[in-house]
């Protein structure tokens, strides 16, 4: 209540001139919010301190404003002015909660400042204030609808940025407003697909479902021939078949394909599902069978998302069968499963039940059949039945095994039986009288006014098959008609009409008698349906000429009925979909694209280098990018967000390595255009090319004072000399002799030739974006090796290889060592390739350790310091930890750190503190470790990383080389 006292001691906190005060009760207030309590009345005390110089107290008020806001439109207002400088703040985290709250405060009237500081975030400098300024787009649109025109212009903006942080949140952004604009996808199509494995897990969500109806509409159906060879097969019988041009697939559909199959690997249930339906939507059949195993994972390991992975696995088993046929035992079901579990696995068996498989899943339903859970034993007879339906080979057993139900002590079992025999019994009711006669006994006892229902409609739509019978079952049920149910009745009314027709001597008395009791009957369908039916049987003067063809209306033949899954045309929802789910159109559903006739132009991916992306993105070096900063003034040197445009340069430069094939036929086709031009033209495109080359030479004389700091010596930097503090040359790598070695090849395996390899930890000479792999071979075998060399080399996306120069021979019991060049991509995957002689080939890995991504570079005390306050936050990791005797002490821990990551040591006053420096190979992101230690061999760990991947791994790394 507002009136406690426990508000009042927050409210002079609030008012108090300690800062320390107002924090105690800001993390008070925002622990009330997360426990779900009220506290909306200390909004006019919070709001007063929005304006607070503290940083973490004014980083909390923004946390409650934006909860709040909404509610206290006016007060907020109020303090709108506020809001709009906070957006200037030097802190980042600063500036996206001013824009958070800003957008939170729904009135129409700050449209336009919204709008302004929109446009001002989506070109800040910090990923994390776009980041912020993509999640405040769909809350201005759905404010006001008439800015689509505007926030399109800042999506296409953001759609371009090359940050990882930001992609997952634009993509977001793009299917709130404007899903129907393809277009704006095109040019960063690529780029999407190879970010796609380093964006944040729910950002991976929305990405892969928006490329997936993209894809739809760009590439042609990869399974368009198989399609057309089986409705041809139908239509024809001809054996010959007309020769098609076989499919092509497009570039930037398989690489769409590539990139998210490692994904499959994903933590996250969400991420797998989004890339099985990804696959099941546009991969070729013969590669959809990847996904079986991952579905059939994520539902042993994800209890809580079983429900949703069954409904999916149920729809893709009916096109798709073959690829859960292996897994048929993962969906056999546990007597702990809730109903609604059980029933969706009893639909995947019956989906997956084939001639080979059926007698082992006939036994496994009647071991369900004994269950105590009455809806799920309903459920186990109707799968009986469209087993029964499907295959025809079993059709008899499964009927047999019906009608011994009928037997059971159970109402419920024997109702459900009647109702699917009686299906059953459509397709072949002559061969079956017996079945039929047994069930006309069974109305004395069945009570289920459905399974009545359905014996009085098989005996009277059959009546001519047990003639003896039937009459005696209506005068049976005429003596009960007044006390049955409504659905009973009409089943009585039209066993006597088709009796009447069939055997009018015997049942005429009877009939008229049950019409004149329907005629009297409380429901008006029932006398409706008396009156009707006596005009068209009972032949009177005022019989109309319909009463002629009452025969051929009763006791036409009527088709038997068709046993179907409900999940059968579920697949035109996209699944995983809400749609999906319910079976019908949710709102906000985006319709899933057929695919095109022809191939849309796909040069309009191809993209373009333009010079008019903002310079503090195309800065390759630490240095010049501060300097950047230095010339203004707005911002503070608090701002740490070098390092993830550093990260996302990087990222995009392989991307447009993976993507050049697609773009290389472009490149060729226009160079083939400019041959058929004037001399003018081609003089024109030579100056061009030339342009771009200086372009090419600048950028790498721009990378050039990076590497000049990490080779400068200590004893060049006067900020080092000046600093008191008595330190040593820094070590930047591990001497050879501690190096760890690697098994690449055994000799058994190998035939004699043995192959290790270690990572150097020296530059590669080629490409400094490569980690250099030392790779020595030992021939043991009595004979020579030779041509030793590498071939299809099999990586992931974004990863390259630099192969050794081919070794021509390698005499018997020598020793040759040669060094290779691999890009991991800042990742630990591995690199797989063919090791090869001159008779022989062997499929070899190299997986990097996460410290072998790195490499050293020096740091004074103080750059240390300013680069570890930049990366706080999201970008750090900290634990604790116990040390061994052996390794409490410095010299130990630098030893164990420098072992287990390619670091360098970084100066420190401090005894009690050891600091490494580095960064990665591939994106050049900033890795900085700090040990401190304390009493009795305690220590803290921590880790400051511009990708947090990269930083978690290490962790785990560290942490295992201190402790061991």
């Amino acid at each position: 209540p507002s009136s406690s006292p426990r508000h009042d001691d927050l409210k002079e906190m609030l008012d108090s001139n300690k800062d320390s005060l107002k924090l105690e009760a800001m993390k008070r207030i925002v622990a009330m919010i997360a426990r779900g309590k009220n506290a909306s009345d200390l909004f006019p005390a919070v709001v007063k301190n929005v304006a607070c110089k503290n940083i973490e107290v004014k980083k909390l008020v923004y946390v409650y404003l934006v909860r709040y806001a909404e509610e206290q439109q006016d007060l907020a207002l109020l303090s709108i002015s506020t809001f709009q400088r906070g957006l200037k703040d030097p802190n980042q985290l600063i500036r996206a909660s001013a824009l958070r709250v800003l957008s939170s405060i729904r009135v129409t009237i700050i449209v336009p400042i919204m709008m302004l500081a929109i446009k001002e975030a989506a070109s800040d400098m910090s990923p994390y204030v776009r980041k912020t300024a993509a999640h405040a787009i769909p809350k201005l649109y759905s404010l006001d609808p008439e800015q689509k025109d505007c926030l399109i212009e800042v999506i296409e903006k953001l759609l371009a940025d090359k940050t990882t942080l930001v992609a997952g949140s634009v993509v977001m952004a793009f299917e709130e407003v404007c899903p129907e604009r393809i277009d704006l996808i095109h040019k960063n199509y690529r780029k999407l697909c190879n970010l796609l494995i380093d964006v944040e897990e729910w950002g991976q969500v929305v990405i892969i479902n928006m490329l997936t109806r993209y894809a739809r509409t760009q590439f042609l159906n990869p399974n368009m021939n198989e399609d057309k060879e089986e409705k041809e097969k139908k239509k024809t019988e001809a054996t010959a078949i007309v020769r098609r041009k076989p499919y092509v697939m497009d570039p930037d559909h398989r690489l769409l394909l590539r990139n998210t199959k490692p994904l499959l690997q994903s933590r996250n249930a969400a991420v797998v599902m989004a890339v099985a339906q990804l696959y099941f939507h546009l991969a070729p059949k013969a590669e959809v069978g990847v996904i079986a195993k991952a579905l059939v994972r994520l539902m042993r390991s994800h209890s809580e998302v079983q429900y949703v992975v069954l409904q999916n696995v149920a729809t893709m088993s009916i096109k798709r069968r073959g690829m859960f046929e292996p897994y048929l035992k993962s969906f056999y079901i546990r007597s702990t499963d809730p109903t609604q579990i059980k029933v969706l696995k009893l639909e995947v068996l019956t989906n997956l039940a084939n001639e080979t498989n059926i007698s082992t899943i006939l036994r496994e339903f009647q071991t369900y059949i004994k269950s105590n859970d009455k809806d799920f034993v309903a459920a186990t007879i109707q799968a009986i039945g469209r087993c029964a339906t499907n295959i025809g080979e079993v059709r008899d057993t499964c009927l047999n095994g019906l009608v011994q139900l009928l037997s059971n002590r159970d109402e419920l079992v024997v109702a459900e039986s009647v109702v699917v025999i009686k299906k059953l019994l459509q397709m072949q009711p002559e061969q079956h009288s017996d079945i039929i006669k047994h069930m006309a006994k069974l109305t004395d006892n069945i009570q289920v006014p459905m399974a009545r229902a359905s014996i009085l409609w098989l005996i009277g739509e059959y009546c001519e098959h047990v003639p003896k019978i039937a009459p005696d079952v209506l005068r049976k049920m005429a003596k009960t008609f007044t006390n049955e149910e409504d659905i009973v009745k009409l089943q009585i009314i039209n066993l006597a009409a088709k009796l009447y027709l069939t055997n009018s001597k015997q049942t005429k008395l009877l009939t008229q008698y049950v019409l004149n009791l329907a005629k009297y009957d409380q429901n008006y369908d029932i006398r409706d349906r008396a009156r009707f039916i006596r005009q068209l049987i009972v032949p009177t003067d005022k019989s109309g000429a319909l009463s002629k063809y009452a025969k051929k209306l009763f006791l036409a033949l009527k088709p038997a009925p068709v046993l179907e899954s409900p999940f059968k045309d579920r697949d035109h929802f996209q699944l995983g979909s809400l749609s999906h789910l319910l079976n019908a159109k949710a709102g906000g559903y985006q319709v899933l694209p057929d695919w095109p006739e022809a191939a849309p132009d796909p040069s309009v991916r191809n993209v373009e280098v333009k010079e008019s992306v903002p310079e503090w993105t195309k800065c390759s070096s630490r240095e010049k990018r501060k300097e950047k900063k230095a010339d203004k003034p707005f911002y503070s040197d608090s701002e740490g967000e070098s390092g993830p445009t550093e990260s996302a340069d990087s990222d995009t430069a392989s991307g447009s390595e993976s993507g050049s094939g697609s773009e290389e036929s472009g490149s060729g086709s226009e160079s083939e255009e400019s041959n058929e031009e004037s001399e003018s033209a081609s003089e024109e495109d030579e100056e061009e090319e030339g342009k771009k080359k200086k372009k090419n030479v600048e950028k790498i004389k721009a990378r050039k004072p990076m590497f000049a700091t990490i080779c400068k010596p200590a004893w060049l930097n006067m900020q080092f000399l000046l600093n008191p503090l008595p330190v040593s040359v820094p070590q930047t790598i591990v001497p050879s002799g501690n190096l760890k070695t690697y098994e690449l090849l055994h000799r058994i395996t190998g035939e004699g030739l043995s192959v290790e390899y270690c990572f150097s930890r020296q530059p590669f000479s080629p490409d400094p974006h490569m980690v250099a792999v030392k790779i020595q071979f030992t021939n043991s075998a009595t004979s020579e090796a030779k041509s030793l060399h590498v071939e299809d080399a099999k990586l992931q996306s974004g990863m390259r290889i630099k192969e050794f120069p081919e070794i021509e021979v390698l005499p018997a019991g020598e020793t040759v060592s040669v060094v290779m060049g691999i890009d991991f991509c800042d990742s630990t995957q591995a690199a797989n390739f063919q090791l090869c002689t001159h008779t022989r080939k062997f499929f070899v890995s190299i997986q990097p350790p996460v410290g072998e991504l790195m490499m050293p570079i020096f740091m004074t005390e103080n750059e240390f310091k300013k680069e570890q306050g930049q990366l706080m936050g999201m970008n750090e990791i900290t634990e604790k930890l116990t040390l061994e005797e052996k390794c409490q002490g410095e010299h130990a821990i630098v030893q164990r750190v420098t072992t287990a990551a390619n670091l360098s040591r970084v100066p420190c006053g401090s005894d009690k503190e050891c600091r490494f420096a580095g960064k990665t190979v591939t994106s050049g992101s900033l890795v900085l470790v700090s040990v401190v230690t304390k009493e009795n061999g305690a220590a803290q760990l921590t880790v400051n990383c511009e990708k947090m991947v990269i930083g978690t791994m290490l962790v785990k790394d560290i942490l295992q080389a201190l402790t061991q």
